[in-house]
């Protein structure tokens, strides 16, 4: 039960961070002077990885580890549903946020942001949703 509380931490974690900055970081880079951008978005990139790399290790980490050795009474469906929950999160990440990210790199780009905010709202729901799943299983063991 130990590990399913410390993926609970930080797939909850996970979803203040994503709640963050989809309701603050990001609405603020349109705020940015747009001779200041690029490079606004290259420190951006470097200071979100040490806080987002971190958290999508560890619930990495934990959802194997919980895959592989489940607590008693833990149905392998919550694990597996977490599991898809985080590859969502992730996909969603590598296919869609960073591409746009690379195009920000270059300047303001208004498409490429208000691209980005939707492909975040799907990430922000996938981390909302994993933090109730995994708290479900939890108050269910």
């Amino acid at each position: 039960m130990t590990l399913l509380l410390v993926h609970l931490v930080l797939v909850s974690a996970y979803a203040g961070f994503q709640w963050t900055v989809r309701g603050l970081v990001y609405p603020q880079f349109a705020e940015v002077p747009e001779q200041a951008f690029a490079g606004y978005e290259r420190a951006h990139q470097r200071r979100v990885s040490v806080v987002v790399g971190p958290l999508f290790a560890g619930q990495g980490i934990t959802v194997l580890w919980l895959l592989a050795d489940r607590p008693d009474g833990l149905s392998p469906g919550w694990v597996l549903a977490s599991g898809a929950l985080l590859a969502v999160v992730l996909g969603v990440t590598a296919l869609g946020a960073v591409p746009l990210h690379r195009r920000l790199d270059a300047g303001w780009d208004r498409q490429a942001h208000r691209a980005l905010l939707r492909v975040d709202a799907v990430r922000l729901a996938a981390a909302l949703a994993n933090a109730l799943v995994v708290l479900v299983a939890v108050l269910r063991g």
